[in-house]
């Protein structure tokens, strides 16, 4: 899609040097105006749009929320609540911040089904999917990090619990431990150390994210159907209808977002977390935020600790290998009956690994995650590279403009008989 040509012709003397020299206007308008769009795009596809907000609202929230921050261990704690309490309006970029992290996190598991059930890891999108993941990996490095800051309880030894863990790997385990504390336990150097890492990751988030965009422009748009655009009638100019379909959803879920900041700041937070630190006194209950429970529960399902560490990294790399796990040659979950069942399956998997994340690790919570891990893990090994090899899809539309109009695939049924009523 990158070689289609852009219909910018600049309008004066000043546009039209410029464009000679730097086609900065010409290359925005090729690609954020008149870029083909396929004109069956359902709401899911607004995800990306939203993400690249909340990117932008964390970073601008996160700026002015630093010159406020003391990072160590005897004034974290304090300064949040001053900020809070005492920085005009603090209050409201402390809710911003803490909320978007969720919002973010919501917004790009939506994303995420959206890109699983519709097929779009596959050729000749594997480099846009594996990008995905890095921002993933790194939202979630940045996320942690930025969840220690707080110098809660729930905070201070949920990054116990969690740093702790690499030890476990063998060799250089320890060594990777002492270099994230900063020492021999969790103090105000590991707070200084997050507090760098948090502030820097989101800068190479935004530029990892530049690749994805340029890399979706490349390849274009994945679509419901999993048909390529064939033909001028399959798209529509991005401006103004996938603008406005994106603009129409980000002022939805906006409107969600503000609830959450102006009526229930805390519900997605943990208790614990407005009691200080305490390295004397451990939580009955350690948890993390609700984003990482699905991985924390696989962490915990498994009795070995190096166990546990590598199928919990290892559930996040196997997205990855996506592309070429699953064998068939059918994008779109639409036309594959028995796949879509199984990835229903593995969908309330995940919901019910986040859910047992939550919970004490004992009794039937740790046999139920055992076996939603070993679902989560069959699913991407097993079910997708044998079914795509023995499933009979349904039978294609011709093009994306069919299946609008009922052309063929499922659709075609309920077209045709709408036909004779319309004639």
């Amino acid at each position: 899609m990158s070689d289609h040509l852009s219909s910018y012709e600049p309008k004066n003397a000043f546009s039209k040097w410029m464009d000679s020299r730097l086609p900065v206007m010409r290359m925005m308008h090729g690609q954020f105006v008149d870029f083909p769009t396929p004109r069956n795009l359902n709401y899911m596809w607004t995800f990306g749009g939203i993400l690249t907000f909340m990117l932008m609202v964390q970073i601008v929230s996160g700026l002015v929320l630093s010159m406020h921050y003391q990072a160590s261990d005897a004034d974290a704690f304090n300064s949040v609540e001053a900020i809070r309490r005492d920085v005009n309006y603090g209050w409201l970029l402390r809710n911003i911040h803490a909320v978007g992290a969720s919002m973010f996190f919501f917004a790009v598991y939506l994303h995420m089904a959206r890109g699983l059930y519709y097929g779009s890891y596959k050729a000749p999108r594997e480099i846009l999917w594996i990008l995905g993941v890095i921002i993933f990996l790194l939202m979630m490095a940045t996320g942690f990090m930025g969840y220690a800051l707080v110098w809660g309880q729930m905070s201070f030894w949920g990054v116990t619990v969690i740093t702790n863990l690499f030890s476990a790997i063998p060799l250089v385990g320890g060594a990777i431990t002492k270099w994230l504390w900063g020492g021999y336990s969790v103090s105000g150097v590991t707070l200084n150390r997050f507090f760098s890492l948090h502030f820097l990751l989101p800068f190479v988030i935004t530029g990892v994210v530049m690749l994805h965009i340029w890399a979706l422009h490349v390849v274009g748009q994945n679509n419901p159907t999993g048909l390529d655009i064939k033909t001028k009638s399959d798209s529509v100019p991005m401006l103004p209808f996938a603008i406005m379909k994106d603009a129409f959803a980000l002022a939805m879920f906006v409107l969600i977002y503000a609830w959450f900041i102006f009526f229930v700041p805390n519900y997605l937070g943990d208790a614990d977390n407005y009691i200080e630190a305490n390295p004397l006194s451990t939580p009955p209950h350690i948890v993390p935020e609700w984003y990482f429970l699905p991985f924390y529960a696989i962490l915990r399902s498994i009795p070995s600790k190096l166990g546990g560490v590598v199928m919990m990294f290892g559930s996040i790399a196997l997205l990855a290998f996506l592309p070429w796990l699953d064998t068939s040659n059918v994008r779109s979950a639409k036309y594959r009956p028995k796949f879509k069942w199984f990835l229903w399956a593995f969908f309330f998997s995940v919901i019910a690994l986040g859910y047992l994340g939550g919970k004490p690790a004992e009794g039937s919570y740790v046999i139920w995650s055992r076996v939603f891990t070993a679902y989560y893990f069959i699913f991407f090994l097993v079910i997708m590279p044998v079914l795509g090899l023995i499933e009979k899809p349904l039978k294609l539309p011709n093009s994306i403009m069919d299946a609008v109009l009922g052309g063929g695939g499922p659709m075609a049924g309920s077209a045709a008989a709408a036909a004779p009523e319309k004639r």
